[in-house]
């Protein structure tokens, strides 16, 4: 079988060393006879498995020791209720950034629990959108929390200043952009990750918190998603995504060794840069982002000529280039860069789509 380079924008591609490793040691973990999924995490074993992948994660993106790193349940879309449910009291108006698809929805599941201000950013001008420079953004002086989303997975927006706001906690949903570059954490109030994109398989979400913003819950927040109870209990109040911890504790390992957040980053620069170049340089494709808003993650483009969309599908993924398909929200294609795609692959498909330009012009 030739090999096979999957863009899929989530669940995506998890590094090669990392999917071997697991396989090797899927039966037989730690010479227990068992699998770390069938262990209790409250063993000792699964427990210093649980702690160094935290401290690993705390090294890769040097976070401060006033925040705590919680391991959850529910992917982002859970996190979209559990932040106003934590964070925004009774009677107070929280900021919400909408840029693109995710931090939209973020919004609107947020008004279930709260008074909402959606600040919209995006601007488009002939078809060409940008957004709105983060020191233009009208942020609330007196708001409980601004929440924003760095990296827009569908519409192919990343915003790399980090907003100025003024003493408001700063909250960011980074499920497609955390460990891809370097970020200072202590800018933030709350970070919050789903882990199927950078960190490892769907169903666990990283959640690192200040420690001042714990206990101030609303009193109707589920017990699952109340973050001073997670951190009190170092994130096994319940049972947690056992075998997604531990695959993400690899994943962190694999990322040290590789010389860590700094050196993924210019991997991710040198990727996006190739994509990004050969769509420049063609008229027969187009991206219509501002080029200082684009994605270095997820690079949409469109065909000029989009009666070929299903002819290129068609044939990328028969050279082995899967789910190159755009979201049906904007149509098109997109190629998903996380981490674990490797460089080969990015030129795979620029040279795939050179060649295909040429059998149809």
């Amino acid at each position: 079988m030739s090999e096979v380079f999957n863009f899929c924008a989530g669940p995506a591609m998890l590094p090669t060393p990392v999917m071997a490793k697991a396989q090797h040691e899927f039966l037989n973990w730690q010479g227990t006879g068992s699998s770390v999924m069938e262990l209790s995490h409250r063993s000792g074993i699964y427990i210093a498995m649980a702690e160094k992948a935290e401290a690993d994660l705390r090294e890769l993106m040097s976070i401060p020791d006033n925040y705590k790193v919680l391991f959850c349940h529910g992917g982002g879309r859970g996190q979209f209720s559990a932040v106003p449910l934590n964070l925004l009291p009774t009677g107070q108006t929280a900021d919400y950034i909408v840029d693109g698809s995710w931090s939209k929805a973020a919004a609107a599941e947020a008004k279930n629990f709260g008074d909402i201000n959606v600040i919209n950013i995006t601007k488009e001008d002939n078809g060409n959108i940008s957004v709105l420079n983060p020191t233009e953004w009208p942020i609330s002086p007196n708001a409980a929390y601004v929440h924003y989303c760095p990296n827009e997975t569908v519409n192919g927006i990343e915003i790399n200043e980090i907003p100025e706001t003024n003493g408001v906690p700063l909250v960011a949903d980074m499920s497609s952009t955390i460990l891809s570059h370097e970020v200072d954490v202590s800018k933030f109030g709350l970070i919050y990750a789903g882990a199927q994109k950078n960190i490892g398989p769907s169903g666990l979400t990283i959640v690192i918190v200040r420690e001042d913003l714990l206990g101030h819950a609303q009193i109707a927040t589920p017990c699952i998603m109340n973050y001073k109870l997670a951190a009190d209990n170092d994130s096994m109040y319940n049972t947690p995504p056992t075998y997604a911890w531990y695959l993400a504790g690899l994943v962190f390992q694999w990322l040290k060794d590789l010389g860590g957040v700094k050196a993924i980053a210019k991997i991710n620069q040198t990727k996006a840069a190739l994509l990004y170049q050969a769509i420049d340089d063609s008229d027969f494709y187009q991206n219509t982002i501002d080029t200082k808003y684009r994605s270095k993650m997820n690079i949409p483009f469109w065909l000029k000529d989009e009666s070929l969309n299903d002819k290129f599908l068609s044939e990328s993924e028969a050279a082995g280039l899967t789910a190159l398909k755009g979201h049906r929200i904007v149509g098109g294609m997109r190629a998903s860069i996380y981490n674990a795609m490797p460089i080969e692959g990015v030129q795979a498909l620029v040279d795939f789509m050179q060649q295909f330009e040429k059998r149809n012009r």
